[in-house]
């Protein structure tokens, strides 16, 4: 029998997420974590023309991504665990809209960080930064003094902002986000109590 296989890299939050929903849904999947996407021999470009992970080969040989579209199929493929509540489905894939934003905002800063100083825009960096501040600002203030993203049940939500909080603490320490909003770093704390979090937690 041919598994699911998930290309990812080892500190990629949008993997990341993938990799706990496999996890909280018991999913038997083959997760091939990869050194580099500049490699000549990298396949992910055989399954997914954009060449970036996460992306998810099926049992059948076609290629699924990114990151949301996979979350919601491998929600859909068992009823263990549903993370996504069909009558809240909206109100999770905002809050995972703003945390996949986040992290898109922190890759920007990062690779513009990466760039030869004499090339590098700090207009760029600030816009970018200015996104974070205000998608964190948000993040605390719709979770205010709830258990979790939507109040009682954990959700696709949680998934999303927990992963984007992680990578947040790995590329800008300097931002410290668990200072600035309390909240947010409860909540962080009670998704790495989860061996979903605790297992895929990026490499520091």
């Amino acid at each position: 029998m041919v598994l699911m296989k998930l290309l990812a890299t080892a500190g990629s939050p949008y993997a990341r997420k993938v990799r706990v929903v496999l996890a909280e849904k018991r999913i038997d999947c083959e997760i091939v974590i990869l050194p580099s996407l500049s490699d000549p021999d990298c396949p992910v470009p055989t399954y997914n023309p954009l060449g970036k992970v996460p992306t998810l080969v099926l049992d059948d040989g076609s290629g699924l991504y990114d990151s949301p579209v996979i979350c919601e199929y491998l929600d859909s493929k068992t009823p263990v665990a549903h993370l996504i509540p069909q009558d809240r489905r909206i109100e999770v894939k905002r809050w995972e809209a703003l945390a996949d934003g986040i992290c898109d905002a922190t890759v920007a800063i990062v690779m513009e960080g990466r760039r030869a100083p004499e090339k590098q825009d700090e207009s760029v960096i600030q816009r970018q930064r200015l996104k974070v501040e205000r998608g964190l600002q948000t993040l605390s203030q719709d979770l205010g003094e709830n258990k979790w993203c939507l109040g009682e049940a954990f959700t696709l939500a949680d998934v999303a902002v927990g992963c984007a909080l992680g990578y947040l603490a790995l590329r800008m320490p300097e931002l410290d986000w668990r200072a600035r909003h309390p909240n947010l770093g409860r909540l962080y704390d009670q998704l790495m109590k989860r061996p979903s979090f605790r297992n895929t937690a990026p490499p520091t």
